[in-house]
């Protein structure tokens, strides 16, 4: 006898989101499916603020029980159509629960395909890895080369960082081993990739003698902040001229923002002078680099809550995420 059910074709961990661009010119989640561990929440869109008022839609990445266990596999595909704008969120840390061993391995694999005239703005919480922890992920974004050119190319705005575990617990970069790569390709009209580049981290208890805390020199989160694209070339823009700006060794008085002391600085100045003062107490440390196109951010913190704060200041007050992708896209920087 046959069976009259319908036979389960969903594969565990595996996600899609589709952005669709529906007549005459509505952007739409056309398609948010999921399966365990992963779970996708998308709440109602926004509007931006700006002349422009962009429709942005949200989605929130999601693990059922807050984490993944050894073994977790989630492969998700995002697709972001002309004109479109997706923000994605977390709503707290992604734990990474304890590994029998190295052999043992949980993963995260996420492809976006980001269509001309489109942003995506990815700014999660930082991945936490649990003591004995294994875990591997890895993010690649196709930019699509537009075929007209009253077209311009997509835009990213994403954040990987990861932070040192449960301090509470006495973790220190406790864990067997944690790798994360970042690819940006370009998709020329022929459907030939171009790689434009290609950020890697991998921290492997097995690799260095006194442990992977000892390579982190006392920091207790890094991160690689990446900008693509005409929507947030301002924001790369504005943090290759504040790391030029950073203090150098000199004569400069940087607690007035001026050589004597006495002069009379600008606004802009004065809130460089501040922000400066607090990434001195809260111990971060930064640089960024323009690459074929691309902005990449690399920074850490002795604290997380001081590179998040350090990031959500800068972010806030060069406005671009704000004004392009509105207010909820730094929902998880607050």
């Amino acid at each position: 006898m046959s069976n009259p059910f319908l036979t389960a074709t969903s594969i565990p961990g595996h996600g899609i989101i589709h952005l669709a661009l529906l007549p005459p010119s509505t952007p739409r989640l056309k398609t948010t499916s999921y399966q365990n561990p992963l779970k996708l929440i998308s709440p109602a869109p926004i509007r931006t603020e700006g002349e422009a008022r962009h429709l942005v839609h949200t989605v929130y990445l999601l693990t059922y029980g807050g984490g993944l266990v050894a073994g977790d596999t989630i492969d998700l595909t995002v697709t972001l159509e002309p004109t479109t704008r997706l923000i994605l969120l977390t709503q707290g840390s992604t734990k990474l629960f304890k590994s029998p061993g190295p052999h043992v391995l949980s993963e995260q694999c996420m492809t976006v395909t980001v269509a001309p005239d489109s942003a995506l703005c990815y700014l999660p919480d930082p991945v936490q890895p649990f003591e004995h922890s294994c875990f591997e992920q890895s993010q690649t974004y196709n930019i699509t080369i537009p075929a007209v050119d009253s077209q311009g190319t997509g835009s990213l705005c994403v954040l990987d960082w990861v932070c040192n575990g449960r301090q509470a617990n006495g973790e220190n970069w406790s864990f067997l081993r944690y790798g994360s790569r970042n690819e940006v390709h370009l998709v020329m009209p022929d459907q030939k990739r171009k790689l434009l580049l290609r950020d890697n981290i991998l921290l492997d208890r097995n690799d260095v003698h006194d442990g992977v805390a000892g390579r982190m020199h006392e920091l207790a989160v890094f991160g690689t902040l990446i900008l693509f694209g005409p929507s947030f070339r301002s924001l790369g823009q504005f943090f290759t001229a504040e790391f030029k700006a950073l203090t150098r060794i000199g004569g400069r008085k940087w607690e007035s923002g001026s050589e004597s002391g006495d002069e009379d600085v600008d606004a802009a100045t004065v809130r460089r002078v501040k922000r400066h003062r607090q990434e001195s107490v809260d111990g971060v440390l930064w640089s960024a680099a323009s690459l074929r196109g691309c902005v990449v951010v690399k920074f850490g913190a002795p604290e997380v809550e001081g590179g998040r704060r350090w990031l959500h200041s800068l972010l806030v007050e060069e406005g671009t995420v704000v004004r392009e992708m509105g207010e909820r896209a730094l929902l998880s920087l607050r």
